[in-house]
């Protein structure tokens, strides 16, 4: 479904990613690991169209995408739940929802049926829809971040480090609800620093490194955590 090739891309002069290829199959969940500063996020945005690619391609089914606007990028399909548990916190929960539908405000009735369906799988959110979204705990303003990207009705979800700071109690309920989701045919693009919870949910593993691909394997592989945090934290590169 997403395909990158060779993607070179940074801010100004400064180059991040140095030719950075991946591919995510309709349906898949892969999962991208690195370190503070390796290129994980201005992947993302390049993605998106938040950061331009100065070389190589971004491909959404097939199509290149280089030039396509962010906001009609996601009007493909394509929808990222940013780092840091962004929400609009002086909204309420319900409020929040419906600007994840801002684009289709038109949709009234389809709307109402995508909050509910969201109600319905984040239970806690209905318990506090009327609460101002910066009221909200660590893990129920990602339940919501999850919440609002769905309401754009996407069918591919960047995650951006939906583990970041949370107990591992709810990192585990996080993991839980993107299994479900995927369920319903979301293909995902995970960007973690959480190696555990990146192996029990991922298909396919990257670890980027100073910008580049370090590692990649498909999860049963025979993969090893002992394996893999070399790869992350060490210097050795993979063949």
């Amino acid at each position: 479904m997403l395909k990158l090739n060779d993607i070179v891309a940074g801010y100004g002069r400064t180059r991040i990613l140095h030719g950075v290829s991946l591919e995510v199959p309709q349906g898949g969940l892969v999962a991208l690991l690195g370190g503070n500063g390796t290129g994980k996020s201005t992947l993302l945005k390049t993605i998106v169209g938040l950061v331009r690619a100065q070389e190589g391609s971004v491909e959404l089914a097939g199509r290149n995408i280089n030039d396509v606007p962010t906001e009609n990028r996601a009007t493909l399909g394509l929808s990222l739940v940013p780092q840091g548990k962004e929400v609009f916190a002086a909204m309420s929960v319900h409020e929040n929802l419906l600007m994840g539908a801002y684009h289709r405000r038109a949709d009234k009735a389809g709307i109402a049926d995508d909050i509910e369906s969201v109600y319905q799988r984040f239970k806690r959110l209905r318990e506090r829809r009327q609460v101002p979204a910066g009221m909200l705990s660590g893990g129920e303003r990602q339940m919501l971040s999850i919440g609002r990207s769905l309401m754009a009705r996407p069918s591919m979800l960047l995650l951006d480090e939906p583990s970041a700071a949370l107990a591992p109690k709810v990192v585990e309920e996080i993991a839980d609800h993107i299994l479900a989701l995927r369920q319903t045919g979301l293909t995902f693009l995970l960007v973690e620093q959480n190696v555990g919870m990146a192996l029990d949910i991922a298909d396919h593993i990257h670890v980027i490194r100073g910008g580049r691909i370090a590692y990649q394997r498909e999860v049963g592989d025979g993969i090893a955590m002992e394996e893999l945090r070399e790869f992350y934290l060490g210097g050795k590169e993979h063949a």
